[in-house]
């Protein structure tokens, strides 16, 4: 047994937080940050150093668990009848090769079913024969969870056309398990809507179906049309459960969809299945994930057994990314709602001169991230890299083939605005910082009047969006000059007839008299949420005072650190900004703070976190009061947090605080404090 160092159990145990951080964007954020085929290098890291060294596996080592969890918000937690337990990978037909010699040399005669392994997530079906028509009805559908207790989505699986309501056999409880997936054609329309309205698009089909099958409304998942593959019986009559293939026959012939599937005898033919489902790839409307070999008689599956986590009798064959090899035309910068900038590369293919063509999809861009990441890469025009996809939609670069002359560099100045750019301090990160730039006006004044600002109901994205487009908005201050152009408005029908127009400038005119924290917050500054606004405007009669304030004099502000006070001082010593606030004072928003009669300091010096539903209060209403009583809410439990105020269904947060130690109240016991 070899000696473990502590070298040894540091880079095991940073190895193992590397992967549950991957794990946890995969299977509950829906949100990777690497490919399936980094996160399987990982994988195969860790076994080989736990093969090295068993004495540092636990029970909770990567390689030992499922990586989900059941999310409560999205529905009730169902406990599985029967465990929805990971397959275990190979990467190699050689390890395909012997693993079948492995199942015949114990079962000679054994036959095998070599399945397509769909890029989706996995959800399985109970039904349930009903005494009216003897016919199977569908009772629950649940999702893999953690492999032992997963969440209800029933009505969202009845949205799913795949998913048979009714199945006519003649059996009294039927249990089966699916892969629940997006077509390309659906994923690229919904990206292509995301985008229209400047809103976030999905990374890949597969977090984006995973996404769709938890929301808490079933119309989004009928209307992102999700689809579904049945793979296995988990539980049902002798009949299925015989052989697989037999009982996916019956399925078949019952209407069910099922995984497109071969029955194989020996290596040689499911080696030849693993070859005929990869070359299948580029013409199939789905993602494929891989392989999945299975011993077809399920009685003789427990006599292969993979470890706790692995479901017995079965391997998933991995392929290996596709790859092209691309010369860089062009490098694209836009800049984003945030001001953020944006590089994204376009390219050609070096062999055939044309878009490249990768998982069935022809290929011409790939985001470039940021410059730390293009110096790292060293690209640049005429430079040639490698292209790769790994059961992903989203093209990556691989390493650079050949350098180019000039490595790109970004612009110093803003391409839309022409304002000086700025780097995040400890980031790769740049970006434009005038919100008047007109790539960040519509975000930008939406912000303005969203509910944590200036609160304006019935002037949401769409029409901010509209107003901008036709001219009527190009700063904050235009809101309140909507009322000029009403006939203009009305006619033309931008936010609708009479009734709904004059709402609208009703409710801007009650704008005008919000609290000046409020304003300060709509102003979008940089590091200037409403609890920093708070906190400032604590100092302050009149928000128009912040215009005289020096660098040293915003740092003077408790919790204001240098980084904050550079972006106040910045911002209200800017021209353009001054002339709109100018603007906005004399069209008459209130700038004055008002003391209140009922705040108190009860709760100074005190950061509390609200969790879950409450009994009476709403969200907003206890972090008002928190606030109002000179508390500070956060959104977010640290080891700065000094309590937690849980209602039902508290979740994550509630389970963080008690992993700290922080004390948890509940809302009687915070009405008694503000007493």
């Amino acid at each position: 047994m070899s000696q473990i160092t502590e070298e040894i159990r540091n880079n095991y145990d940073a190895l193992v937080s590397e992967i549950k951080h991957h794990m946890d964007l995969y299977y509950n954020q829906d949100e990777p940050e690497i490919s399936d085929y980094e996160y399987d290098q990982l994988m195969i890291r860790l076994k080989k150093m736990e093969s090295e060294y068993p004495e540092l596996v636990s029970n909770d080592s990567p390689s030992q668990i499922v990586g989900g969890v059941a999310k409560r918000e999205a529905g009730v937690k169902i406990t599985h009848n029967v465990p929805m337990l990971s397959i275990e990978d190979v990467f190699t037909t050689e390890a395909v090769s012997e693993w079948v010699t492995k199942v015949h040399a114990l079962h000679p005669g054994a036959l095998f079913s070599a399945e397509i392994k769909i890029d989706g997530l996995s959800m399985s079906l109970r039904y349930r024969k009903s005494p009216e028509d003897d016919k199977l009805h569908l009772e629950l559908a649940e999702t893999r969870g953690d492999g032992l207790i997963g969440e209800d989505v029933t009505a969202n699986a009845l949205m799913i056309p795949d998913v048979k309501r009714v199945i006519d056999l003649p059996y009294d409880y039927l249990e089966l398990r699916g892969e629940v997936y997006m077509s390309h054609e659906n994923f690229e329309k919904f990206n292509e809507e995301q985008e229209k309205s400047g809103k976030k698009i999905a990374a890949n089909p597969r977090n984006l179906a995973a996404g769709t099958l938890r929301q808490l409304d079933p119309t989004i998942t009928r209307d992102r049309g999700l689809r579904m593959f049945v793979f296995n019986i988990q539980d049902g009559p002798q009949e299925l459960m015989e052989s697989h293939c037999k009982g996916l026959e019956i399925l078949a012939n019952a209407g069910v969809p099922v995984v497109f599937h071969k029955q194989c005898s020996d290596t040689q033919e499911v080696i030849a299945a693993i070859t005929e489902f990869g070359n299948m790839r580029e013409n199939l409307e789905y993602d494929l994930d891989g392989a999945v070999i299975k011993v077809d008689h399920t009685a003789w599956r427990d006599d292969f057994p993979a470890g706790s986590k692995y479901s017995s009798g079965h391997i998933a064959y991995k392929y290996p990314p596709e790859e092209r090899v691309v010369v860089m035309d062009e490098i694209i910068v836009d800049v984003g709602r945030t001001g953020k900038l944006t590089f994204t590369g376009s390219f050609h293919d070096r062999e055939t001169g044309k878009p490249a063509r990768l998982c069935g999809t022809s290929v011409s861009r790939a985001t470039l991230h940021n410059q730390d990441y293009i110096n790292e890469m060293q690209i640049g025009i005429g430079g040639e890299y490698k292209l790769f996809k790994s059961g992903e939609i989203i093209p990556k670069l691989n390493g650079c083939v050949k350098a180019p002359e000039i490595v790109y560099k970004a612009p110093e100045h803003c391409p839309v605005c022409g304002s000086l750019l700025v780097r995040e301090e400890d980031t790769a990160d740049i970006r434009c910082i005038n919100p008047t730039c007109p790539a960040q006006v519509t975000r930008t004044i939406a912000y303005f009047t969203s509910r944590d600002a200036m609160n304006i109901m019935g002037l949401g994205d769409t029409l901010v969006d509209a107003l901008v487009s036709e001219g009527y908005l190009k700063t904050y201050a235009d809101i309140y000059t909507l009322g000029r152009h009403r006939d203009e408005l009305i006619e033309k029908g931008i936010i609708g007839k009479v009734k709904n127009t004059d709402k609208l400038l009703g409710e801007i005119e009650k704008s005008k008299e919000n609290d000046p924290v409020r304003l300060l917050t709509g102003l979008a500054i940089r590091n200037v949420g409403k609890s920093t606004a708070r906190e400032i405007m604590k100092h302050f009669d009149d928000l128009m005072e912040l215009t005289k304030v020096t660098r040293e004099g915003f740092l003077q502000i408790p919790d204001i650190g240098e980084t904050t006070a550079n972006d106040l001082y910045e911002f209200f010593h800017d021209e353009h900004n001054l002339q709109i606030l100018e603007q906005m004072n004399s069209l008459g928003l209130n700038m004055k703070v008002v003391e209140s009669n009922d705040s108190s300091d009860k709760l100074s010096g005190m950061t509390i976190v609200v969790t879950g539903t409450l009994p009476t209060l709403g969200r907003k209403e206890a972090e008002e009061l928190i606030v109002k009583n000179g508390g500070k809410a956060s959104g977010s439990v640290s080891k700065k947090t000094s309590l937690v105020l849980a209602g039902e269904a508290a979740g994550s947060k509630l389970t963080k605080a008690n992993d700290l130690g922080i004390k948890v109240i509940n809302e009687a016991e915070f009405l008694e404090m503000i007493k």
